[in-house]
């Protein structure tokens, strides 16, 4: 046999290939129709490596081809330094993404408008290299966009369905901010029914937080009347303190200041919770950047309270 100090530099790393498979498929036949070539020069390629080597790799016969002792051993060194030499380029790769690496995502208005910027504002502290797009949308645009690859994923509610992948952020209930002009009153919570009877100020049908009230009115055979309809939380919050109508908002986009002329009040009967989750196309796996984003957005985007799932229990009252 060689010194052991040439072998490395006299075999060749194709010939180890052509090895793995004719001992993955046990046949110089079906390793040529893998590999794209001939039988001979796969046989040719063996015959190479075991001169090398000094030993048989194989056992040959009319019927099949066997591994020798020394067959089984090279396959099992070969097979873990592929192995390792693939875990060496996926980190020298991810090293590379987290360095320069791009993250486009597309997220739902209440959300990008309250909590986004600390967390890209975190990243960018960070990973200063890694170029970051945000898309504003509707939750059927973002939906959209998340489907067609457009962005590397979402940032949205959770909806039934199997398309599509949700990694929950934060649960996100759902307030009523109330004109005092319309109700007198010390609680805290306010039912479906009782809104219901007041003009309504309703975030656009494109929203899935509209989606999901209209769902809950149609199951209690309840009717409302809708004052106006807008796209941005903000918008409603102005007019609601202007007393035109009760504005329905998620919790993340209640102002931090209620203004004094109205009351901030939970819906209940039924008690409304949204999911806020990263959402991605089922089967997908992110990039090392996009990860890592998210992974802030799960530290970042919930408050402490709603991290440890304490939002506004017992407030469950009906009026």
């Amino acid at each position: 046999m060689k010194p052991q100090s040439n072998l490395a530099a006299n075999v060749n790393f194709k010939l180890l290939q052509t090895f793995l498979v004719v001992a993955e498929e046990s046949s110089f036949r079906l390793a040529a129709e893998k590999s794209f070539r001939s039988p001979s020069a796969v046989s040719a390629q063996i015959r190479q490596l075991e001169d090398q080597l000094g030993v048989a790799l194989f056992h040959r016969t009319t019927r099949n081809v066997r591994l020798t002792t020394e067959g089984q051993q090279l396959l099992e060194c070969a097979q873990r330094a592929l192995l390792e030499v693939e875990s060496g380029l996926r980190k020298i790769q991810e090293a590379a993404d987290m360095r320069r690496g791009r993250v486009a995502l597309s997220c739902s208005p209440t959300v990008a408008e309250t909590r986004l910027a600390r967390v890209l504002a975190a990243f960018e502290k960070d990973h200063p290299g890694i170029d970051v797009s945000v898309r504003e949308l509707t939750s059927t645009a973002l939906f959209d966009s998340v489907r067609n690859r457009e962005v590397d994923f979402g940032i949205g509610p959770a909806i039934e369905t199997t398309e599509f992948n949700f990694e929950p952020l934060l649960e996100d209930p759902l307030f009523a901010l109330v004109p005092k002009r319309f109700i007198t009153t010390s609680r805290r919570s306010i039912s479906l029914a009782t809104l219901s009877n007041m003009p309504l100020l309703l975030l656009n049908p494109a929203t899935a937080l509209r989606g999901m009230l209209d769902v809950a009115m149609q199951e209690r055979n309840l009717m409302f009347s809708t004052r106006y309809e807008f796209t941005q939380a903000q918008t409603l919050i102005s007019m609601a303190g202007a007393g035109l109508g009760a504005a329905i908002l998620p919790k993340v986009a209640l102002p931090t200041r209620i203004d004094k002329s109205t009351h901030l009040m939970r819906i209940v009967n039924p008690s409304l919770v949204r999911q806020v989750s990263v959402i991605t196309v089922r089967g997908q796996n992110l990039s090392p950047a996009s990860l890592r984003l998210v992974e802030l957005l799960k530290q970042l985007l919930p408050n402490p309270d709603e991290r440890q799932r304490a939002v506004d229990h017992g407030t469950h009252l009906d009026i």
